[in-house]
């Protein structure tokens, strides 16, 4: 919560100081086009995350941290985008957004390639690439396959049904 507020602070300094963007404290993180992202609810998918953030630019590589042994996530994750300046946007727009009922904050960061780690295996696919049977787009790199099916609450899913229902009984 306090980055949340350390963040939306520096924001405001620089809108009430008209501070240029050559200036700005996003100026520090030209070199990267990686962010963070925390307290991500745990029931998202690599797919949620990506229709939430393609909203400002390209997402082209997401690793989210899961659980060694129980393949659950962590609730946190590093997003890269295509270009660099849609670091900016995510980070003024979706820093202290609440997502699925939990406050998320996002800030730009510096991603370190482990030695062990395959950068090919959160490779994000471009809009239609693969798709299966039953609409889910996957992205099959080596022994991973990354699910970027959109994930619906109970709410939202038994919403949709109720709409269908009334949709049927109208046209009959």
């Amino acid at each position: 919560m306090n980055k949340i507020r350390q963040i939306e602070k520096l924001n405001q300094t620089e809108l009430d100081n008209v501070t240029p963007p050559n200036a700005s404290w996003h100026t520090d993180y030209r070199d990267t086009a990686y962010i963070y992202i925390g307290g991500l609810p745990y029931n998202l998918s690599e797919g949620d995350i990506v229709v939430v953030f393609s909203q400002y630019g390209e997402p082209v590589w997401l690793k989210l941290a899961r659980d060694k042994e129980s393949g659950k996530s962590k609730g946190f994750a590093w997003l890269k985008y295509e270009d660099q300046r849609s670091c900016d946007l995510a980070v003024d727009n979706l820093n202290g957004a609440m997502v699925l009922g939990r406050k998320i904050s996002v800030d730009h960061a510096r991603y370190k390639v482990r030695d062990d780690e395959d950068m090919n295996m959160y490779m994000v696919p471009k809009a239609g690439e693969e798709s299966d049977e039953e609409g889910r787009v996957k992205k099959r790199i080596g022994r991973k396959e990354m699910d970027l099916t959109p994930v619906m609450t109970d709410d939202e899913s038994e919403n949709r049904e109720r709409r269908r229902e009334r949709r049927r009984s109208s046209l009959n």
